[in-house]
């Protein structure tokens, strides 16, 4: 996985057998859950719970809630990354949708992500607007090559900021703004010339 960002924290890196790597992302896929409430409501004993897995092994991963956001926030960015590859511009309306659902859940767990830059594992003197920047430049260049167009990928960018809001205002559930997002893509991805 790339670093992204020489201000993050170092982390271990992740494991390589088979059956250690199911476990570890099976933690980070859970604790997404949880991080898209705030990085307090990411307990290690129910993220373990959860991912079925003995809470030794996930200390033995993630010695801290901040430390495990911090992991599954360089995962989200890995994956972000790799959906602004070269290769990524020649995929169809289903990578679009790919990438910006990417998107959607890492601004959803922003709050969290900034709460764990801000504790002791982080640089005090950094300014993590530079890094969040950045981020949405990345964000914007892998909606730019999933679509091949620059004005979509910033409608489809600012419309994935609206829905993040009404999820956080529960004005809508989670579902029904990955559904309305889904739908963005595919409105977007039409060929004009067939309309």
């Amino acid at each position: 996985m790339p670093d992204f960002h020489s201000d993050l924290p170092p982390m271990a890196p992740p494991p390589t057998l088979p059956r250690q790597r199911l476990r570890y992302v099976r933690i980070l896929d859970v604790a997404a859950g949880f991080a898209r409430k705030g990085l307090d409501s990411v307990v290690l004993s129910e993220v373990a719970a959860k991912a079925d897995v003995p809470l030794g092994t996930l200390y033995r991963y993630f010695p801290s809630s901040t430390q495990l956001v911090l992991a599954l926030y360089r995962k989200q960015l890995g994956e972000l990354l790799a959906g602004s590859s070269p290769e990524a511009g020649k995929v169809v309306a289903q990578a679009l949708a790919g990438v910006v659902m990417e998107i959607f859940h890492m601004r959803l767990m922003q709050p969290a992500v900034e709460q764990a830059l801000n504790r002791a594992v982080y640089v005090k003197d950094t300014d993590t607007t530079r890094l969040l920047r950045e981020i949405d430049a990345t964000a914007e260049k892998a909606v730019t090559a999933a679509c091949g167009d620059a004005a979509v990928a910033r409608v489809l960018l600012l419309t994935v900021t609206g829905l993040v809001q009404a999820v956080r205002c529960r004005r809508l559930s989670l579902f029904e703004a990955e559904e309305d997002l889904k739908k963005a893509c595919s409105l977007l991805q039409r060929d004009p010339q067939a309309a």
